[in-house]
């Protein structure tokens, strides 16, 4: 089972990570100045659809692409999800609550892909070419 601690520390050791903590404490990893994963704030686009509550866990992933995101949201009852505020956005929402339905296997790649997704053409290629199959 998958944790927030698991995408902290799989995001830390991505190379060139920088961590940025918000005003409200939340962590954003980015790498070159782009962030590839966000620990959200609570917003009003991720709520309780019968409280109205916000979710105060919401973590949001980069993607490769439309395809990419789609795969992702493809299973109705799985954990990750969007929000019509992400149409057209390269991104994913997991809620932390639901993380422990991703082995830890899935979720580093996940954070993996995020990293590509948003990392300098060089810094991609060089992180592919050590960690190629």
């Amino acid at each position: 089972m998958s944790s927030t601690d698991d995408v902290h520390a799989l995001a830390r050791a991505m190379p060139h990570v920088r961590e940025i903590v918000g005003p409200k404490g939340n962590s954003v990893y980015q790498v070159g100045g782009k962030s590839f994963v966000f620990f959200r704030t609570p917003q009003r686009d991720a709520s309780d659809p019968v409280t109205g509550e916000r979710y105060d866990d919401v973590v949001m992933f980069w993607v490769e692409s439309e395809e990419a995101k789609a795969a992702l949201l493809g299973d109705p009852d799985g954990p990750y999800f969007t929000t019509p505020r992400f149409d057209g956005h390269p991104s994913v929402l997991v809620r932390g609550s639901r993380l422990g339905e991703i082995d830890l296997a899935e979720l580093t790649e996940i954070v993996q892909d995020a990293w590509l997704a948003q990392a300098s053409p060089r810094r991609r290629a060089a992180w592919l070419a050590e960690h190629a199959p």
